[in-house]
């Protein structure tokens, strides 16, 4: 049986994100992302409900996103869901969903930046993956 592990989700940060380097170098950003969601209750009453939620950026994306966005860009992020488990100080063991980027794209002005900059952030996206020789029947 085949599984897919797949997000899409539309978001403002609810903090700046947070770019660090991994001992080898590669660049990680920790974004704080806030997903609202409306809907109306049985008895018709409407009711707004905010997640919030830890996205994982690596590489070059990550470095783009910790120089271009700021507390309350908007983006969409294209990604997948994991599971992280260690054990606390206190000893008992504690675990977090996140999501990991596979991609980022800037819906809107981030920090201040001149003209070229802003161009290059809103236009940013890694190159898609695909297989070489495929053809596309459409």
């Amino acid at each position: 049986m085949a599984s897919l592990n797949k997000v899409f989700l539309i978001g403002n940060l609810t903090r700046p994100p947070e770019l660090r380097y991994t001992p080898s170098g590669t660049a990680v950003a920790d974004l704080r992302l806030a997903v609202n969601r409306s809907y109306t209750t049985q008895g018709g009453e409407k009711r707004d409900e905010t997640s919030f939620l830890t996205v994982i950026v690596w590489a070059k994306q990550a470095e783009s996103c910790g120089e271009y966005l700021d507390k309350g860009s908007p983006i969409l992020i294209e990604g997948r869901l994991q599971t992280r488990e260690w054990e606390g100080k206190d000893g008992q063991k504690r675990s977090a969903v996140e999501v990991v980027a596979e991609r980022v794209q800037f819906m809107g002005r981030g920090k201040p930046a001149a003209p070229a900059a802003v161009a290059a952030a809103e236009s940013f996206t890694e190159e898609p993956r695909s297989a070489e020789g495929d053809d596309v029947p459409f």
